[in-house]
């Protein structure tokens, strides 16, 4: 089974999915290291304090740029297993991670910065097929190393998107629902996404394989979504339809990011690319794998939100 110390180099650690990575893998017990931008005077505060609570958490830091390629092979050389959140615009800076992986020739599972749809088994409206094809390409280039590794389809995160669909923390009468609201999506709490990937980081059995999160109780549509928030709050939301015509357009017409976003929107919510495959026998699913980790369903997540709506910082869905 897993190893239980594997030392853990995370990239992106200071993002949205990384503090969350950061917190899971020591609270597996692993010895944690992250690899972050040197820290310049006039640095913003928040970057400050996050440095200050990693420290206060037990996390070594080790400071560099990706082009640093000596330095990033010397502190690959202290670790077992790298795992990348690095956001859209980085994906393709992960080929210096590779190459300086490749070098040290130590690393028993790198997991590059994925964490949504399938991506060798969809497609989507050209800015995102766009973002969806630079993670094939650091998936062919991980490959084309021999670095072992395990490539994570996470789907989409519960608490960014809970707030984004249904505002639990405002009052509103109106609700926006895209496409018809059918389309079934898989939202996944972010702290289950980081615990999934710890354990699949350190599980031989997911060695140069895919794992892919989705849980039965999280495979939800807008439509479904609402109505749970409808009975729990005990009021009454009209629905306001955005037809498919108008978000394709959007994504032929609006500057990046923005059409990035609508694109993701149109992909997960109204093609509903999350659920359009079966499982097959050769897919590893992570709550059937990990069948006594506790996942956080929808339904409880939003009776959570009742006492505590959720205001996540802004994070890209893709």
């Amino acid at each position: 089974m897993a190893c239980e110390k594997s030392k853990i180099l995370i990239f992106g650690a200071t993002g949205y999915l990384g503090k969350y990575m950061v917190k899971a893998s020591l609270s597996m017990g692993h010895p944690t290291s992250i690899y972050v931008r040197p820290i310049k005077p006039n640095a913003d505060s928040s970057k400050l304090e996050a440095h200050k609570e990693f420290e206060a958490m037990g996390v070594t830091i080790f400071q560099g740029d990706l082009d640093e390629h000596e330095k990033l092979v010397s502190v690959l050389k202290q670790v077992d297993i790298v795992i990348s959140t690095l956001a859209i615009p980085q994906h393709l800076e992960q080929f210096k991670i590779i190459k300086a992986m490749q070098e040290a020739g130590n690393i028993k599972m790198f997991v590059p910065s994925e964490f949504g749809n399938e991506v060798d088994r969809v497609s989507g409206l050209p800015p995102f097929e766009r973002v969806l094809d630079n993670k094939r390409k650091v998936r062919r280039a991980t490959e084309a190393a021999g670095i072992p590794h395990v490539y994570v389809s996470a789907n989409s995160f519960m608490a960014y998107f809970v707030d984004y669909l249904i505002h639990p923390h405002e009052k509103r009468d109106e609700i926006i629902v895209y496409g018809s609201g059918e389309a079934k999506a898989v939202l996944n709490f972010e702290e289950d996404v980081a615990a999934y990937t710890i354990k699949a980081a350190t599980d031989p059995r997911v060695k140069n394989r895919l794992i892919i999160y989705r849980p039965p109780g999280n495979i939800i549509s807008q439509l479904d979504l609402i109505s749970s928030w409808e009975k729990k709050t005990g009021r009454t939301l009209r629905r306001v339809h955005v037809p498919e015509e108008e978000i394709v357009k959007k994504s032929e017409t609006l500057p990046v990011p923005q059409n990035v976003s609508v694109s993701v929107l149109h992909n997960i919510f109204i093609k509903g690319d999350q659920t359009s495959f079966e499982l097959t026998e050769d897919d590893l699913e992570a709550s059937k794998l990990y069948p006594d980790y506790k996942y956080t369903p929808v339904d409880s997540f939003l009776d959570r939100c009742l006492v505590n709506p959720p205001k996540p910082k802004l994070a890209t869905f893709a």
